[in-house]
């Protein structure tokens, strides 16, 4: 089960049972950076290579008015994912790359801490995203991609719903090399029964 609510000045935040998701704050420079650094080896063969300084408080607080200017556009939503029990840091996920009109598209991307991995946190973390994506904004389509070896981020789609589509060819330069990516998807549970209707018209 999950809960939209509001945390002070975080914004919308979304509750699970051992996680919630709020919007990032400069006051978590620190925790993120540290975060992000002990967990640098772990991290790094699935990200696009870290721009210089990019742990810095000035490139956070750079980070951070592009998510606002994200969100007014509603393009995107960022979060941090916390841990209930003691309001650590884990990682983030966003729901981004957002388009409206006939689409009704979005895309998901995530991270972990090393020491977090493997625990369910992700899981419960993006299986809020969804619903945010399709309860909350309206989404019809949610779509992520992960490189073919990525064997933990597969399991991770599979388990909460999204379907196999496809391969993009060197779709993401990724630790510095053009990646290819499977493209998994996942449609609103809402709308499934009309496009099995429309799909029967073919």
């Amino acid at each position: 089960m999950f809960a939209f609510s509001s945390r002070g000045t975080s914004g919308a935040v979304m509750e699970g049972r051992t996680v919630h998701l709020r919007h990032p704050e400069l006051a978590d420079h620190e925790q993120w950076a540290a975060l992000r650094a002990e967990s640098a080896q772990f991290l790094q063969p699935w990200e696009p290579v870290w721009p210089r300084g990019d742990l810095t408080r000035p490139a956070f607080r750079a980070r951070l008015r592009r998510y606002a200017g994200e969100i007014r556009a509603g393009t995107g939503f960022p979060f941090f994912v916390v841990r209930n029990s003691d309001e650590a840091l884990l990682g983030g996920i966003t729901l981004g790359n957002i388009r409206r009109g006939v689409a009704q598209n979005g895309q998901i991307g995530y991270w972990i801490g090393e020491k977090f991995a493997g625990r369910g946190f992700m899981s419960e973390a993006v299986a809020l995203v969804c619903e945010y994506a399709f309860a909350r904004t309206g989404l019809h389509r949610l779509e992520a991609a992960c490189i073919p070896g990525n064997s933990k981020s597969i399991r991770l789609l599979e388990k909460n719903g999204f379907q196999r589509e496809g391969v993009l060819r060197a779709y993401l330069k990724i630790n510095g090399r053009w990646r290819d990516h499977v493209l998994y998807a996942r449609i609103n549970p809402m709308h499934l029964d009309a496009a099995r209707l429309d799909r029967t018209d073919i």
